[in-house]
């Protein structure tokens, strides 16, 4: 990276007796994988523009423990939940932002019943709202004229409601919004959720996320923009299937929006 990301941990802010804005929560994929550290970079770029006070927890974060429950081993999921609980509460969190839509349900949804008890938002709404509060100027130039269709992830959009905000994220960009002929409530899955990300698929006559591949396709797309790193990898599989690699590109809605700036 030739430009310097600044990225402090909760405990150096704690050191220093400060509580950040935000707890940026990173998740595994944003971690370790090699596609979604790009869309980590492009947000942390992001709040960095906007002079956001964040935090990560750097090596106290540890998994959710949402794959683990969607696979149903229960016990593997409480036992990871309660040890983030217990470092998120000794630090006194209030707001945690993450850019995957599974920590993001699994916490907001999930943790409190287990005593963890936070503001969860997904980074597409939180991008919204720094537009909003004039924090972020997005220059539209970069994809003026482009063709972009947005893939509903399943636990932003049918599991928590939120349809609009990477919608009106996508709309600062001055791109030409197409949608596909299921999406919102009626998106289809990229094939990604539930833990199917870790195993082969079932037989049958297509994948899944060919079959959505093929959907986007339809609307004769520049881009397909989607709010989820596992999202991001199913998708980026169908274009390479489809051998539209050349001529389409997969972006994070934070990608997009870092590159617009």
């Amino acid at each position: 990276m030739s430009e310097q990301l600044k990225v402090p941990t909760m405990a150096e802010y704690m050191a220093e007796g400060k509580q950040p804005e935000i707890l940026f929560w990173v998740g595994s994929a944003g971690s370790y994988d090699d596609r979604a550290k790009k869309i980590t970079r492009a947000f942390v770029k992001l709040l960095n523009n906007a002079g956001v006070d964040f935090a990560v927890l750097g090596a106290e974060e540890s998994n959710t423990g949402d794959v683990a429950k969607r696979a149903g081993n229960e016990f593997l999921f409480q036992m990871q939940a309660m040890m983030n609980i217990e470092v998120l509460n000794a630090y006194e969190i209030k707001r945690i932002v993450t850019c995957d839509p599974h920590s993001f349900n699994c916490i907001k949804n999930e943790y409190p019943s287990l005593g963890g008890a936070y503001d969860v938002i997904h980074h597409t709404q939180y991008i919204k709202e720094l537009i909003d509060k004039g924090r972020l100027s997005v220059k539209g130039d970069t994809y003026k004229g482009k063709r972009i269709t947005f893939h509903d992830p399943c636990y932003l959009g049918r599991a928590n409601s939120e349809f609009d905000a990477p919608r009106n994220v996508l709309s600062k960009s001055n791109a030409n919004l197409v949608e596909m002929k299921k999406s919102k409530r009626f998106a289809l899955c990229c094939g990604a959720g539930g833990a199917q990300m870790f195993k082969e698929p079932e037989k049958g006559d297509k994948d899944v996320n060919i079959l959505r591949t093929e959907q986007a396709l339809e609307t004769t797309p520049d881009i397909i923009a989607t709010g989820c790193p596992y999202c991001n990898t199913m998708m980026t599989d169908g274009i390479k299937a489809k051998e539209k690699e050349d001529s389409i590109v997969v972006l994070d809605v934070a990608e997009v929006i870092a590159n617009s700036l």
